[in-house]
This record gives C-alpha cells, structure tokens and sequence, in this order.
C-alpha cells in the first residue's frame, strides 16, 4: 500500500494541472468511482467569507444531535488530513493510504484518456468515497472556488448556504461582485431550500437563480441578530429574540452561527433532534484560528484574507483587545492594499513576512503598501522569525493574520517550540 508522503507527492504534483473550473472531469471521475457522492445526504456551503465557520457550526449542530457526520473543507492548516472528517476526527493516514491505492489508477487511467484531474477534483473525490464507506448520516461540503463549475457541486444537496459574498478570484469568477455572486448561486438546485445573508446586489443575482430553479429562499435579516457580549473566546447573541452562544469569537460569527441554524431547520429530521441541540452545538463548535486566543501566550491567530473580513477582525480586535502587534504576510492575489488600511485601525506596528506558499506575495511589495498605513514596518524572512521578533518587542497582544498559509505556518513554529500546540 502507498504511503502517506508518497501520495501527497503525487497528489501535490498534480498542481501543475492548475485550477480547472469545470465538471466534466469530476463527474467523470465519480462515475469510475461508482459515484459515492449520490448515496450521501449533503449540505453545500459557499461564499466568500464565513463558509468554513458556517460549515463548522452546521456540522457541530449535527453531532451533537447524535448525526453521524462528514466534514469537507479547505484548505488545512497543518496536515492535508484536516480537509476530510467523520465526527470530528481527520481521516487517518491508514485510511488515506488506502484511498490512494484505489484512486490513483483511476486517475491515471483517465489521465491516460486525455482527462487531466486537478488536486482538488481528487482530494474531493476522496472525500466523497470516505464519506460513504464511514456510512456518515450528513456530509457537509464547503465550497472550493465559486460554485457553479466547482468540483463539489457533483452533489445534490438537502439545503445550500450562500454565505456573504465579495470581491474575490476575479480572474477565475469575474470583475464585479453580481458576475460573482451568480457563480456561488450555482450550486442552487432545483427545489432545494437555499440559506444566504447577503445584501443587494448579491442577493438579488442569487434570488433570480433561486426562482428559476423553484428553490425556496431565506435570506437571514440582520436585524433579527442582536449581540450580547463580544468576547475573546464566545459570542453571545439574539436571534429572533433567542439566545445562543457559539464558541468563536467575532461579531460576524453570530450571522454565520444564524445562516446555520436556518440551514439544519430546513432538513427533515429538525424536529426529531436538532431543535433541541441547536445551543448546544453552537456553544460547543471548534474551528480553529478564527480569532483564537492561544492561551498562555499573548498570540491571536486568524486566517482572514479578504477586504470584508479584514474591516470585520479590526471591529472585533478593536473591541476585544484595542491595539496590538501586526504580524502579516498574505498571498499575491489579495486585495492587500484594502485589508492593510483596514487593519492599521488597529496596529500602529507591523511585521511582514512571507507565508510558505508559491503564491505568496513578495515582501517588497508588501512593504510598499504596508509603509503608506503603519508608523512602523520592519520584515522577517518567515513566520516563526516574525512572531519570535513579535514576542520580543510587544507589550500586549499580537495579531497573526493575512493566510491559512501563515496560520499554519505559525501552528507549525509554536508545536516546536511550545509544548501542547
């Protein structure tokens, strides 16, 4: 049986494919597979930002009402087996070994047909094949890139969630935020309840598809969601006059946690055994490095990389912590020069680094930008050298953000240096 690395190898080398928005490979992949993914209850998350949370609590929810469910999500933080869980566990390397072994012929032989598969069709197509040999009750599939031609949207789920949408991937999804979001509203299908939040002009795009394909359409109010206490490790809010905790921290994580308790009350079995667990999963999700304070350090590690959320995590931090210690790094393709005026709100000091990824953006163009926002900029060569620099200089907390890449970057740095990360 090929190992765990050997895979990942190969797996990884199928980057050179590039990012192919498109479905006949995977449904022809799905075919050769015995097409798993049509014997599996879904729900399919989209969106821009908010869909990992909003997947996270959906799946919590679940759990806790005794579901036996399957998490798909990307990408990881440390280890590629993050991207695929049954009841909360990561897909083990035994059993990713074992997945190998039956899906890289297939992928050969279609390769030798002409049908190059991309790293995601295949690590989505893993995830589909163990999600029905571990007999999961619900799967709960998050969204790679857009929608419409994405390799998850193969499925046919029980309900869609369109979290909030903005400019992103513009190159793949379009220049304006309505050509956008009419790629995230494909995943919408016909008469299947679809949960969003968005306002005009993103709304009114997904409501269109919505009609056309008779799907029944919510759309969470934000005013029906009053929050209680901001605090650095749970939320509290109102939602239609009930309350709820939910164990991220962030004011916008009440609209996710909502988007999710609309999502579960569209499915069948609500009343049987979600009702009466929709607190309890929310008080008790885990979805790491969203604002997370790592205790015993003065570290807040968080993933944002979008204009929206980086104007949502300076609220927060503003709120939470008032100023702190930037350390920053960020991929090439993101509205940098937004997400670092938004984040000057609340530091005056900033260290960039550049995130372990090929899509990195060059620290001298960081700095560039960074120089026109922050009293002062100085740059480390990698994440652990930054917030090493960080915890010698600051005299309060420190915010990481900018990438998953630099997330898990960071993860990587603490787990050799500190004991119990």
């Amino acid at each position: 049986m090929i190992g765990k690395e050997e895979f990942l190898e190969w797996l990884y080398g199928l980057q050179v494919h590039g990012i192919k928005l498109g479905l006949t490979n995977i449904t022809e992949l799905m075919r050769r597979l015995g097409d798993p993914q049509k014997e599996l209850r879904c729900i399919h998350v989209a969106g821009t930002d908010g869909k990992g949370s909003t997947c996270a609590c959906i799946e919590s929810i679940l759990r806790t009402a005794g579901i036996r469910t399957g998490l798909y999500t990307s990408p990881h933080l440390t280890d590629f087996n993050e991207r695929i869980r049954v009841c909360g566990e990561c897909i083990t390397d035994d059993e990713l070994a074992e997945l190998a072994s039956e899906i890289m012929p297939v992928v050969r032989s279609m390769d030798g047909d002409g049908m190059e598969c991309t790293f995601f069709e295949v690590t989505t197509a893993m995830a589909f094949v163990h999600f029905r040999r571990r007999d999961v009750g619900y799967a709960v599939i998050e969204v790679g890139m857009g929608g419409r031609f994405d390799a998850t949207n193969v499925i046919t789920p029980d309900v869609c969630v369109i979290c909030n949408i903005s400019m992103e991937h513009t190159e793949y999804l379009g220049d304006t935020v309505e050509k956008i979001a009419f790629e995230k509203a494909g995943i919408i299908k016909s008469g299947v309840p679809c949960i969003t939040l968005n306002p005009e002009p993103a709304f009114g795009v997904i409501a269109n598809v919505a009609e056309e394909r008779g799907a029944p359409l919510t759309r969470v109010d934000p005013d029906d969601i009053v929050i209680e206490n901001n605090g650095p490790k749970m939320l509290s809010f109102t939602y239609k006059e009930e309350e709820y905790r939910v164990a991220i921290p962030g004011r916008h994580q009440a609209k996710n946690a909502a988007m999710a308790i609309e999502a579960v009350s569209k499915l069948s079995i609500y009343g049987q055994c979600l009702r009466c667990n929709l607190k309890k999963g929310l008080k008790s999700v885990v979805w790491p490095c969203r604002m997370q304070k790592l205790d015993g350090l003065p570290l807040i590690m968080d993933v944002t990389h979008t204009r929206a959320g980086s104007a949502d995590l300076a609220k927060d931090i503003s709120e939470i912590c008032g100023k702190v210690t930037l350390v920053f790094g960020v991929l090439g393709d993101k509205d940098i020069e937004h997400i670092s005026q938004n984040l000057s709100q609340i530091a005056d000091r900033v260290i960039i680094t550049v995130p372990d990824s090929v899509r990195a953006a060059p620290m001298d163009r960081v700095l560039s930008i960074m120089r026109n926002y922050f009293k002062e900029v100085t740059e480390e060569e990698n994440v652990g050298k930054a917030i090493e620099e960080a915890l010698r200089i600051a005299d309060g907390q420190i915010l990481v953000t900018g990438s998953f890449y630099m997330a898990g970057d960071a993860l990587k740095w603490l787990r050799k240096i500190y004991a119990g990360y």
